[in-house]
């Protein structure tokens, strides 16, 4: 089962040799994200998944827990979903593929025959499977309340992970004059492992999202969201009526909630009603001190305030999961009115960079968990694979059970229309006998049954906004190669040659004489 709390998750951890505690004394600007780094591209304890062939399959290291940190009083966690076999944990599963299987049983009952009625059918996946939120009279996350002068953000170990985060003079800015326009500058540490969570002011919709944030005093942040991201949503919807966002950032809590929190989530599907499935019970919340706003009540630490609709802050640079500096560029400001926490609180926190970092195993479970939801819009699709190479949304694998001409092209288009997959630049597809987790399987299969002219879509639309290759921002073009055998329709097509295949007899032959040939 999921742990309840950050310390539990730890604790479980430890018990599994997975956790290292490091007692020296170290700072949170630079050293730790170096340490992190360092221990997430070393092996990991508890092995790999045998399906993952990518480079990283075995990789991970240990969980970290900094005790002595300097300038702060409060111990540091990082890495801590950074394998394969800790994010299983934190998920309450075996394997990846045992949480699908529960996923594919919400989609398996009336399942709807046209687009629409998919598209209708998805928010009601998690809703059907009973595990809505809760609200309690108190929460471990308040047992020490901040307000005013009290609630100071420097107190606490916000990381610094790259060197020329938050250096406005280093020219990583999307408008060089914007510079001079800054009346404030931000610090170059950010909270990197928090809930962002929000609230619609219509609807009441509920929102959370792993968004970065930047410091910018003790009592001033920026929030970084992107303009398709819910809480951007939420905000211009505040920002038209022209009143303050009320803003939660939570750090730690169940172990289920910083992926739930990054989970590309059907339109109508609430984070905490998807982080209560994973739980196996809804998420209890309690009411925030200062914001009408409920947070859940097992976090380590909650930072209260709110996003001001008429104030912006020139946010960043920041070291991405893209490999690259995030250029800065303007975001809301955040004013913080109350920090609370738990006695003796331990802050999470993680580090993005060029892959493999710990966000590309919890990439690794949304490519399994949503497969069943994939599959439901687009039946053809038998697997997929998200290659670490291309920072989840550059490149996809994509196997299909071909059946007709052009079959493998329909497919490219539908997953480009398939929310957040809309932002995947490259989609290789193959047949049903490839095995899309063994790149090179599929790299010999696009080499060898591609040609370039008949074989490739090329189409224009949204890309990721940290996509700095793009012509435009958050706008350019997307390519995709059917790498299928070929068949009348599809072009001129010469006869297909039959792949080579060694006779099974022999190869059962070769096998139990092996010892005998002295090899």
């Amino acid at each position: 089962m999921p742990t309840e709390t950050l310390r539990d998750f730890l604790e479980l951890l430890d018990k599994n040799g997975e956790l290292a505690r490091v007692k020296a004394r170290v700072s949170p600007v630079l050293e730790i994200p170096a340490i992190a780094d360092r221990a997430v591209k070393s092996p990991a304890p508890h092995g790999h998944n045998e399906r993952d062939r990518s480079p990283a399959a075995g990789l991970g290291g240990k969980a970290l827990l900094f005790e002595n940190v300097e300038g702060s009083d409060i111990p540091v966690a990082i890495n801590t979903f950074g394998s394969y076999w800790r994010i299983c944990q934190a998920l309450g599963c075996e394997n990846l593929e045992l949480l699908a299987e529960r996923v594919q049983q919400l989609v398996k009952p009336e399942i709807p025959t046209t687009l629409l009625e998919k598209m209708r059918k998805l928010p009601d996946l998690v809703k059907m499977a009973g595990y809505p939120p809760k609200s309690v009279r108190s929460g471990i996350c308040q047992q020490v309340v901040l307000e005013g002068e009290a609630a100071d953000l420097t107190r606490l170990p916000i990381i610094q992970c790259w060197p020329l985060d938050g250096n406005l003079d280093s020219g990583e800015v999307a408008d060089p004059a914007a510079v001079a326009r800054a009346t404030e500058r931000g610090t170059g540490r950010y909270i990197t492992l928090g809930g962002v969570h929000t609230v619609h002011p219509e609807t009441g919709e509920r929102n959370i999202g792993m968004y970065r944030v930047q410091m910018f005093g003790p009592r001033k942040c920026a929030l970084h969201w992107h303009m398709h991201h819910d809480g951007a949503r939420h905000f211009r919807a505040w920002q038209k009526m022209g009143r303050r966002m009320p803003v939660a950032i939570v750090l730690g809590g169940e172990s289920v909630m910083p992926y739930a929190a990054t989970a590309p989530l059907p339109p109508g599907v609430e984070e905490l009603l998807f982080a209560g499935f994973l739980n196996g019970g809804g998420i209890p919340l309690v009411k925030c001190r200062t914001i009408d706003l409920e947070v859940p009540a097992n976090a380590e630490i909650v930072i209260e305030g709110y996003a001001d609709p008429s104030e912006r802050l020139l946010e960043g640079p920041f070291g991405d999961h893209t490999g690259y500096y995030s250029l800065a560029d303007w975001y809301p400001a955040f004013y913080v009115t109350a920090i609370t926490h738990r006695k003796d609180p331990i802050y999470p926190a993680t580090i993005v960079g060029r892959p493999p970092m710990e966000d590309y195993f919890l990439g690794k479970a949304t490519e399994r968990i949503f497969l069943p939801l994939l599959r439901m819009i687009v039946p053809d699709i038998i697997d997929y694979c998200l290659p670490m190479a291309g920072s989840f949304h550059n490149c996809a694998y994509v196997k299909i059970r071909k059946e007709y001409p052009l079959q493998a092209r329909r497919v490219m288009h539908a997953i480009w229309g398939a929310g957040q997959m809309a932002f995947t630049k490259y989609i290789i597809v193959v047949d049903e006998d490839v095995d899309v987790h063994d790149e090179q399987a599929v790299l010999f299969h696009l080499f060898a049954n591609t040609d370039p002219q008949r074989d490739m879509e090329i189409v224009h639309g949204p890309v990721d906004i940290l996509d700095h290759s793009a012509p435009d921002h958050g706008a350019g073009s997307k390519i995709g190669f059917d790498a299928t055998r070929k068949m009348e329709g599809e072009g001129k097509v010469r006869r297909w040659p039959t792949a080579l295949r060694m006779d099974q007899a022999v190869e059962e032959m070769v096998r139990c004489r092996w010892t005998e040939y002295g090899l």
